[in-house]
């Protein structure tokens, strides 16, 4: 069997101790890397965890299970796919974060992978995937911490709740039925609603703003019933670098609290030209905020008549 190693490096001005810090912690990764969609800690023992990781390579979202050993006393990250997602056999590496000095380090990451039966075209198609997928979260991971450590606040996070007199699976299946929000939902123009796998599902939607502008999105979404959707922006408004959010509906005797979470990094060079000369990064947030808000909270109101109604 022929096992590729590889190795890419880069060094970003941050403590090395901030930089392992962020990739250990996995429910960071779809905001610092941008071929992840999804990730959560399954199981976690002493320096031992088990993730499970939904990701794109090469434009294709695939699902994995990683086992991880984590030094924070070396900055070092091992991992290994548990059940790999064809056409890799298996796949490992480790993260490597050197300190250069107090306010600067090297981030290495290094792998090794097998293509199932030795196939040369499926080798090539995994080292492009691990090629492009290094790089991107590499130079991603860089801009991230630096602008951590810069703190220049282009990032937040926000939410919003609603209760519902019914059942979170009522709920959960307004949200996860996507494909109907062009008859369900007003403030939806078209939706193009795909789950090639089952749990995976890409989402393209053109969505019409306050003042009545449309602007489309595509999304990749993991859907986990009956508790939570998760989902990551792919095709964004100017505004925005990065938006992330989760849907998450919760259960108790009285009915379920549904609430709709977002992370947004907004983009500094299209404040101007979007909002005009004198707006400002805080005009951009409230802006930003107030548009997913606003979309929130309505989809929020239809998926709780939805549920209220099925009661």
């Amino acid at each position: 069997m022929t096992t590729r190693q590889v190795e890419h490096e880069i060094v970003a001005e941050a403590p090395a101790a901030t930089v392992y810090d962020l990739i250990a912690q996995v429910g960071n990764w779809p905001q610092i890397f941008p071929p992840t969609i999804y990730a959560e800690q399954v199981e976690a023992g002493d320096g031992e965890e088990r993730i499970r990781i939904w990701a794109t390579a090469n434009g294709t979202a695939k699902s994995w299970t990683s086992r991880r050993t984590l030094d924070p006393r070396q900055f070092t990250i091992t991992f290994r796919q548990e059940v790999s997602a064809p056409p890799v056999a298996a796949m490992g590496g480790t993260w490597k974060i050197e300190p250069l000095s107090a306010t600067r380090c090297r981030i290495r990451l290094l792998h090794d992978y097998r293509a199932i039966d030795d196939d040369p075209d499926a080798l090539r198609w995994i080292d492009e995937a691990v090629d492009r997928n290094s790089r991107s979260e590499l130079a991603a991971l860089r801009a991230n911490v630096e602008a951590v450590v810069a703190d220049d606040g282009l990032s937040f996070s926000f939410e919003d709740t609603v209760r519902v007199d019914g059942s979170a699976k009522d709920v959960y299946d307004f949200i996860n039925e996507a494909g109907a929000w062009e008859q369900r939902l007003p403030h939806v123009a078209r939706v193009t609603l795909t789950e090639a796998t089952p749990g995976l599902q890409e989402l393209e939607m053109e969505t019409r703003a306050r003042d009545g502008s449309t602007h489309t999105t595509r999304s990749y979404r993991v859907t986990l019933p009956y508790h939570r959707i998760a989902y990551k922006q792919v095709t964004l408004p100017a505004l925005m670098t990065l938006h992330t959010g989760m849907w998450t509906f919760t259960d108790d005797e009285h009915g379920v609290t549904a609430t709709s979470q977002h992370t947004v990094v907004l983009n500094p060079d299209a404040v101007a030209r979007v909002l005009g000369d004198d707006a400002t990064i805080d005009d951009a947030r409230t802006y930003v905020h107030g548009a997913l808000s606003a979309n929130s909270r309505a989809t929020l109101g239809h998926a709780k008549d939805y549920a209220e109604k099925k009661r």
